[in-house]
């Protein structure tokens, strides 16, 4: 046993209640320290053995020595105590005890990953439970039973159920944006939800850092830190497509809904509106089972989930504290909030870009169906075909899923669609559904506002040729603009569905929609989409053709008594007529500074790139991407971005066309400063990481409807000089699917010139290709270039670089190394080049440690000066012409870099 105190920073009592707990609480090794919090909040770290397992864990009180209750925190899937640390020290100010641990396979904690298995992650926090019974300054409702409450967000949310269900001395609970029946979550419908599910398995299939010993060899392989069964299970699914009963008894096991009828505290249900993973059905299943438990339950839709947007940290923590205080201390003055509050999308702050949010509530929760509204549909497209025209259960329209099941439509996104979602109700989002793979059905505009809050329903027949007689189909919502054109996917939310037995004549069934709270204005109209394909989940790899007809209306649920609260007026509306002419002033100089991007710099109008102290540091990351970077470059340069693996290359790009916001310092392109949506971007053309054609159009029809996406005139394309460029001749012609690889990437680049940006961006634009290939990519950089545009390619093909690029920028660990033109960079070297007139022996060219090179030899400096070698070489009679510094790029890169490779 040993016990590790700090130097400094630690009262004695810190040092004494160290020495106690390790007493109390048996074998561990701790560490106590002094939180960096300003109020006393007290840390103590320690490695709880349970069967040969140790679980990493944090306990933090403050104040006295007087009991009081106690919390439990569980993390995220992929997390660690860490991420939780500042939540348990604010509930320790507020007079908690609070216990955080890492869950088996995760951060320093051993075990493997069972996915809150009753038998493993469950029982640690029965025995957590234990801990926290036997310490003195916890409150006690009888011997060995503390009064206790679990909290955690995802995988910590879903174990604060499960041990509710499972350890009778759980007293209240706060499960945040988790699951209920975690089988419905990753195959809902008999569909596999193969992106979140592989995002899972990448999570925990890595060795953790900092793990050694035996534990690690045990955990080798692909399955990692997961079970085996549970390997086993992702393996066999991922495989096949298809999740099977095993499977699904096994997720199921592993869920709180396995315990439903046994979790009878009172539970807070914060569940996120932007969140694909687990989404608002999950929290309606849980609020259901639990309410009928006789329970206190509240239900809080946050605007943020697992897809990103505002998870709304501070207001969402502060009434968790306000929960624990009724439940846990008994304060019947706490206010816990409505029994149902929804956060609504108000606008955009014009000082940051961000969507203010507006809460809704009301007294009672009103579930997912709501009071409908029923709105009738009719098919739309060239696919639409009615027998009487009147929209009746007749009308119908066919579709294709094609082979492979590929390109998909695209509606989440992990991480990028939540970013989004969170403004669709101003008209802002991201999907795509491919021509000739959906059906849709239209509703008229809407008179007046409808606000959806809840789950849609349809009752649809589909007709399936494949031949199992099977039909896949991914069903959303649209709101659709008054042009009939731009249409925004609230929530970016959809819902699969496997239909059997749908063979001709068909198979009528009942359709629930994604649950959202979203209004549709006057004027626009709701359009049922049913795709054969997604992104984020499996689809049969068999072509087929599917029809459907809707047989009644879309039924829609509304919520009437969900009130939205009034926006405040800010101070200065009813204060100005008092303040005057003063404030007024004040105010003007307070919205110049705050705009919501810094001004053009006209200095800077006719400069295509300048980075200026840039840096960037991933959440949870221990370092920076990208540090303090700052580089320029100017109109007709072809610059080359280097820099081994992990440099922050891609990061760089990424900001620079505004996909990701840097932490500090600028980018201005032109003189715009960049931020996502930046008008500026219209002058920026891009390739990263190839581009998704349509195998069975040409190439050219596949750029002029990219071009038609756009939404920007067809003259503003310059479609054939992008060509000319590109040098695809009768190629443009032929269906994409005959192309080589390096067509397809000329193509892809020709796609990036549409419009003839001024700054073209091209990421490893030759990977894959064959040196004719490379040289012709080379050709098109240069031609490209060659009409004063710029081009900035990030390429490891260094000799590849040295002859197509004008100018050079390489980084090292997220740093600028060097920066400058090609030849001042490959001139610095230590190796001459030498050319004579006339033979030379191969005695002399041995004693000079030279090689020989067509004109003339190579011959290395070591610890010589030029001037030496040079008369060295006059006093051997070699017949000297001249000689000139020597150094590949590939020397140059590797000794700037310190000998990594790219």
């Amino acid at each position: 046993m040993q016990l590790r105190l700090p130097r400094r920073g630690l009262p004695r009592w810190a040092a004494l209640g160290a020495v106690l707990a390790v007493l109390v609480g048996g074998a561990g090794t701790w560490t106590a320290v002094a939180s960096d919090d300003t109020a006393s909040v007290r840390r103590a770290d320690r490695m709880l053995d349970l069967d040969g397992v140790r679980l990493d864990t944090s306990y933090f009180t403050s104040g006295g020595d007087g009991r009081r209750p106690a919390v439990l925190i569980g993390h995220g899937f992929g997390g660690s105590k860490d991420d939780v640390r500042a939540q348990a020290e604010r509930l320790a100010r507020d007079g908690y005890a609070v216990l955080t641990w890492s869950a088996r396979g995760f951060g320093a904690s051993t075990g493997r990953i069972g996915l809150n298995d009753p038998e493993r992650e469950v029982k640690d926090v029965s025995r957590l439970i234990d801990w926290l019974a036997a310490r003195p300054e916890v409150q006690l409702d009888k011997k060995g039973d503390p009064r206790v409450g679990v909290t955690g967000a995802s995988y910590g949310g879903a174990v604060s159920l499960l041990a509710a269900g499972h350890d009778q001395r759980v007293d209240a609970i706060a499960p945040q944006i988790t699951y209920w029946n975690l089988a419905d979550a990753l195959f809902p419908d008999g569909v596999f939800k193969k992106l979140w599910a592989g995002i899972f398995f990448s999570a925990g299939a890595g060795p953790t850092e900092g793990r050694s010993g035996p534990q690690d060899k045990s955990q080798a392989g692909a399955c990692g830190r997961f079970s085996p069964e549970v390997c086993a299970l992702y393996e066999r699914v991922a495989v096949s497509g298809r999740p099977d009963a095993a499977a699904r008894a096994l997720l199921e096991a592993r869920s709180p809904s396995a315990v439903g009828d046994r979790i009878k505290v009172p539970a807070l249900i914060v569940q996120g509106q932007t969140d694909s993973l687990f989404t608002l059905g999950q929290s309606d299943a849980m609020a259901k089972a639990l309410t009928a438990n006789g329970a206190p339950v509240a239900v809080d839709w946050t605007a943020g989930g697992h897809d990103g947007g505002d998870r709304e940290t501070d207001r969402v923590e502060g009434r968790i504290g306000a929960w624990f205080d009724r439940y846990l201390k008994q304060d019947a003055a706490a206010d816990t909030g409505p029994a149902f509050r929804v956060s609504r999308t108000g606008g955009v702050d014009s000082t940051d870009g961000r969507a203010t949010l507006r809460g809704a509530t009301a007294d009672r929760y009103p579930g997912l169906a709501g009071d409908p509204v029923r709105v009738p549909l009719t098919p739309t497209g060239a696919a639409a075909r009615t027998s009487s025209g009147t929209g009746s259960a007749s009308a119908s329209a066919t579709f294709a899923n094609p082979a492979g099941a590929n390109p998909p439509a695209i509606s989440a996104v992990p991480g990028l669609g939540g970013g989004l979602a969170q403004f669709s109700s101003l008209g802002v989002g991201l999907s795509l559904d491919f021509p000739g793979q959906f059906a849709a059905f239209d509703a008229r505009p809407q008179a007046t506002p409808l606000r959806i809050t809840g789950s849609p329903t349809v009752r649809v027949k589909v007709t399936s040729t494949a031949p199992d007689g099977a039909a896949v189909l991914f069903a959303k919502v649209y709101d659709v603009g008054p042009d009939g054109r731009r249409q925004v996917l609230p929530g970016q939310l959809v819902t699969p569905v496997r239909i059997d037995g749908a063979a001709a004549p068909g198979r009528t069934v009942d359709l629930t929609l994604p649950a959202i709270d979203h209004e549709v204005a006057a004027g626009h109209r709701l359009r049922l989409v049913l795709s054969a394909t997604d992104l984020g989940y499996a689809s049969p790899v068999a072509p087929a053709t599917y029809t459907a007809a809707v047989e009644g209306p879309l039924t829609v649920p509304t919520a009437p008594a969900v009130t939205t609260q009034a926006a405040g007026l800010p101070w200065w509306v009813w204060g100005l007529p008092l303040i005057g002419l003063g404030v007024a002033a004040a105010l003007l100089l307070t919205a110049r500074r705050r705009t919501a991007a810094p001004a053009p710099d006209p200095a800077l109008a006719e400069v295509p790139l300048q980075i200026t102290g840039l840096s960037k540091k991933y959440a949870g990351g221990e370092r920076y991407s990208v540090r303090d970077l700052s580089f320029r470059v100017e109109q007709g340069q072809v610059l080359g971005l280097l820099g081994p693996n992990g440099a922050g290359k891609t990061t760089t790009l990424r900001m620079l066309m505004g996909l990701i916001t840097p932490d500090e310092g600028e980018i201005r392109v032109f003189g715009q400063a960049i931020r996502p949506g930046a008008p500026v971007l219209s002058r920026v053309g891009a390739f990263v990481e190839g581009a998704g054609f349509l195998p069975h159009l040409s190439g050219r029809a596949n750029l002029e409807l990219y071009w038609q996406a756009t939404g920007r005139p067809a003259e503003d394309a310059h479609l054939d000089e992008a060509l000319r460029i590109a040098n695809l001749g009768g190629a443009l012609e032929r269906s994409v699917r005959t192309y080589s690889q390096g067509m397809r990437q000329r193509l892809a680049i020709a796609q990036a010139m549409l419009g003839l940006p001024d700054l073209l961006i091209l990421d490893e634009p030759t990977n894959g290709l064959d040196p004719p290939q490379i040289r012709e990519m080379r050709e098109v950089m240069i031609r490209y270039a060659a009409g004063d545009r710029t081009v900035i390619v990030s390429s490891h093909l260094l000799a590849e670089v040295e002859q197509s690029c004008t100018h050079l920028v390489v980084m090292d660990r997220g740093g600028l190394v060097q920066a400058g033109p090609v030849a001042e960079i490959t001139g610095n070297g230590e190796t001459l080049l030498v050319t004579v007139d006339g033979p030379v022996s191969d005695e002399i060219v041995a004693k000079l440690d030279a090689v020989r090179v067509e004109g003339g030899l190579l011959v290395r400096l070591t610890d010589r000066t030029a001037t030496a070698l040079i008369a060295e070489l006059v006093r051997l009679d070699v017949p000297v012409t001249g000689a000139g510094p020597h150094r590949r790029l590939e020397d140059a890169f590797l000794t700037l870099i310190g000998g990594e490779t790219a």
